[in-house]
């Protein structure tokens, strides 16, 4: 019956044609008894939208679907925070499961981070994974562990924490988030990134530590024409709050994807920082223009690490093409200079806006990344001079110490201090109109950040985490996170069977690529002998 109405009268205008009914009843009873205005402006302004959706070209649900068709448009825009609030399980990660936001929250907020009834996972599910314990556990007396970064070549050390803020430029973040982050981290004593926005006066106002990030756009150290600037370097650089130089290479949210800062977004605080003009676009390459191969890479590091006055200088990745860090890693051979560090952003990685391609499909998760630097760096006799750093996806403690069992020594997180500072994951940050404060310019947002509060949660949420990685330490029977290995990790790979993360991911043998003898994994058989410290490219 339906059906035979429908193709008498269509039944989706109806709500259209109520509408201009109920507007001409009450446009009838204001002109003959001086009442309904108001109906008559809500069924008239009603039956006016009806009509714009017919005629609009756009949107061809609204054509079909006067009025009733912007429910499709308000359900979509609420999806994220139904499904959030509403359907997610605690562990379905989105990217950041209510579990682990949770326990960020509690950390940051120093409330208690204790669940009672077991364990929400599924201990026989694919990829489980636990961390043997000992029956003769430790104790350790401080939480503060740290890591001494620089190698020969470099003359003002840093100690870092084992836990530090990845980048987060600001621009990306609030002025009142980048002075919550810098006040947290000069309180707890661990380093906050800069990103590849260069230092702000925000990042100045508390004097935290700062690793300085530079992109390929050399903010903060650019010529007006976009190149790398010595004497602006330099100016920076010399900053005693800059502890360490980091040179971007690729992250992991948009690896080989450059950027675009409209020049509306570019306002006078930004221009200042970034070294650019205000109120124009502001280009970040995709390669850098100051070196062309992996040998003028190293004397580029080589160059900054002497301008700094010899403080720690490496450089940051997410891996990509093998046989390109192969090549830098040869490099490093042939020319005897080695960064002091060498920072692995994961695949996973992403407090960066980018194209749905980029973020789902290109560039190595953390783990193989990690376990592919690593390993190089073993079979080149190098590990023992260069410091690597890790950074996708990393919130807790047990994250921490995975991420160092396959060979870090020392872990980033961006998000997890994001939820510190009070985010909600609404992944608006490309929007402007983040509901926390976060990740927006707009100064009337970012007022919900109040930088002294969110200051204690920077801390908190750091202090807590270490706390944590203590505790799992000393279940473990060690001294310290570095003495953490894969014979530690176990991983289900099925329901009857698991794993050592040694037997799966296995660490090369010392000088392997060396000795033209030496068994190795089938990535350094393809690629190794055909890489070159000349060039990029595949010989």
């Amino acid at each position: 019956m339906l059906d035979r109405l429908n193709a008498i009268y269509p039944v989706r205008y109806t709500a259209l044609a109520l509408s201009v009914f109920f507007a001409l009843l009450s446009l009838f009873a204001l002109l003959g008894f001086g009442s309904g205005g108001w109906w008559f402006l809500l069924f008239g302004g009603l039956s006016a939208v009806g009509w714009w959706d017919m005629t609009q070209s756009q949107r061809a649900v609204l054509r079909n679907y006067p009025i009733i068709g912007h429910l499709r448009y308000m359900l979509e825009k609420v999806r994220p925070e139904i499904r959030q609030y509403f359907l997610e399980s605690d562990t379905e990660a989105t990217p950041f499961s209510r579990s682990q936001r949770s326990l960020v929250y509690a950390r940051a907020k120093g409330e208690t981070d204790k669940r009672p009834f077991g364990t929400q996972l599924d201990v026989k599910a694919r990829g489980y994974e636990w961390i043997n314990h000992s029956l003769t556990p430790t104790s350790i007396a401080s939480q503060d562990f740290r890591t001494t970064i620089g190698g020969p070549a470099c003359s003002q050390p840093y100690e870092a924490s084992v836990f530090n803020i990845s980048a987060m430029s600001f621009g990306s973040l609030s002025a009142n988030a980048i002075q919550a982050l810098n006040a947290g981290a000069q309180r707890g004593g661990f380093a906050h990134d800069t990103g590849e926005g260069s230092i702000s006066s925000w990042h100045r106002v508390n004097g935290g530590d700062l690793i300085w990030e530079i992109g390929s756009g050399y903010f903060g150290c650019r010529t007006d024409e976009g190149m790398f600037s010595e004497e602006k370097f330099k100016a920076n650089a010399l900053d005693a709050q800059v502890k360490m130089i980091e040179l971007k290479l690729s992250q992991g949210a948009k690896p080989g994807h450059g950027g675009m800062l409209p020049g509306a977004k570019v306002t006078a605080e930004i221009a200042a920082a970034r070294g650019i003009p205000e109120g124009k676009d502001c280009i970040s390459p995709s390669s850098h223009s100051a070196f062309s191969s992996p040998i003028e890479l190293l004397q580029f590091i080589a160059r900054l690490r002497e301008l700094s006055g010899g403080k720690p200088t490496g450089f940051k990745l997410c891996i990509g093409q093998p046989w390109e860090w192969f090549a830098i890693a040869r490099a490093m051979i042939e020319t005897g200079i080695t960064p002091d560090f060498i920072v692995v952003d994961g695949g996973e990685g992403g407090t960066g806006a980018a194209p749905l391609e980029f973020t789902n499909h290109v560039g190595a998760p953390l783990q193989e990344g990690l376990h592919l630097v690593h390993n190089t760096l073993i079979g080149l006799n190098l590990r023992d001079r260069i410091k690597i750093g890790a950074a996708g996806r990393i919130v807790s403690a047990f994250d921490v110490l995975r991420a160092m069992a396959l060979g870090a020594d020392w872990c980033n997180s961006a998000r997890g201090f994001m939820f510190a500072l009070g985010c909600i994951q609404a992944q608006t940050c490309h929007t402007g109109h983040c509901p926390t404060g976060v990740t927006t310019q707009d100064p009337v947002r970012q007022q919900a950040l109040v930088v002294p509060d969110k200051a204690t949660r920077v801390f908190n949420f750091h202090n807590k985490t270490l706390h944590a990685l203590k505790e799992l330490v000393q279940a473990a029977g060690l001294e310290h996170p570095n003495d953490i290995t894969p014979n530690h990790i176990v991983r289900r790979v099925s329901e009857h069977e698991v794993q050592l993360l040694a037997k799966l991911m296995p660490n090369m043998a010392p000088g392997a690529l060396l000795d033209e003898t030496a068994a190795l994994h089938d990535v350094f058989k393809l690629y190794w002998a055909r890489s070159t410290a000349e060039s990029f490219a595949l010989t």
